[in-house]
């Protein structure tokens, strides 16, 4: 693993680390902020997974976590959203390819050399990170936005002993009922939709995959509600399920890092009360 960059931040460190992926095949770039305490002995890790079009930067620039995060003594680590380079796989559009990983297992062409983002963030990164880094391996939450926050839902869900916590800003709940899975799904897993269903927080809860609270703060005024993030579909899905969610709608606020940086402190605060 090599360190890209270092900076001083509220008593810790902001590092951006590159690294070869086996997952991948591709070499992989990622944030990690380690807090003061962090020079003294383990602390609890929160993953953060960004949503499309995004890289590591996004969330590392504008997401205004890090003295929350000092505060807390918590490690905040935020990988890229997908495989990238010349070798790689892409598309023309925003939501496909590069930028858009959907945190799937790829298993079509083009895509599954490249695209095992399930594999990398629930396994080789988190492995990367203890290897390197002071993280208690038994205290780690995961939230993310949009694509994201789709991410940490699924990957939460499907590894509830792993995660003590899981929040999102704006997830899309269930890509299998809205345009941007349902173009990203079919092209990454094929036209079998019962292989989508992993990847989909609501088929997820309806086949039985539980946690035992969530929360998701959604903008009010985000364009992208009614079409593509679908909230109210994960309500119906946690009170069937009796997960606890907490869907906090957020009046004025939009879909952008304007709304994430807002709310970011709570939601790290949430999570530290829960990795405790």
């Amino acid at each position: 693993m090599e360190i890209v960059s270092r900076w001083a931040a509220f008593g810790g460190e902001q590092l951006v680390c590159r690294h070869a992926s086996a997952a991948t095949g591709t070499a992989m770039t990622f944030a990690v902020y380690l807090p003061p305490q962090a020079a003294s002995g383990p602390v609890p890790v929160l993953t953060y997974l960004s949503g499309l079009t995004c890289t590591h930067a996004n969330v590392m620039e504008k997401g205004e976590y890090r003295e929350a995060a000092a505060q807390a003594g918590v490690i905040v680590v935020c990988p890229d959203t997908s495989p990238r380079g010349e070798d790689v796989a892409d598309d023309e559009a925003y939501d496909l390819g590069q930028g858009a990983g959907f945190y799937v297992d790829a298993t079509e062409a083009p895509w599954a050399p490249h695209y095992q983002m399930k594999t990398y963030v629930e396994e080789e990164l988190p492995a990367l990170v203890a290897a390197n880094f002071p993280a208690a391996a038994d205290r780690q939450s995961i939230f993310g936005h949009s694509m994201g926050g789709h991410g940490a839902l699924t990957i939460a869900l499907r590894n509830p002993a792993r995660y003590r916590s899981v929040s999102a800003f704006a997830p899309i709940v269930a890509p299998s009922q809205v345009p941007w899975g349902r173009k990203a799904l079919p092209a990454y897993l094929g036209a079998d939709t019962a292989a989508w269903r992993q990847y989909d927080a609501v088929a997820l809860i309806e086949d039985g995959a539980r946690v035992p609270e969530i929360l998701v703060d959604q903008g009010e005024s985000d364009t992208f509600v009614i079409t593509q993030l679908r909230p109210e579909l994960l309500a119906k899905a946690c009170a069937d399920a009796g997960i606890d969610l907490t869907l906090r709608t957020q009046q004025g606020y939009d879909h952008s890092y304007y709304f994430i940086s807002t709310f970011m402190a709570e939601h790290v605060a949430w999570h530290t009360q829960r990795l405790a």
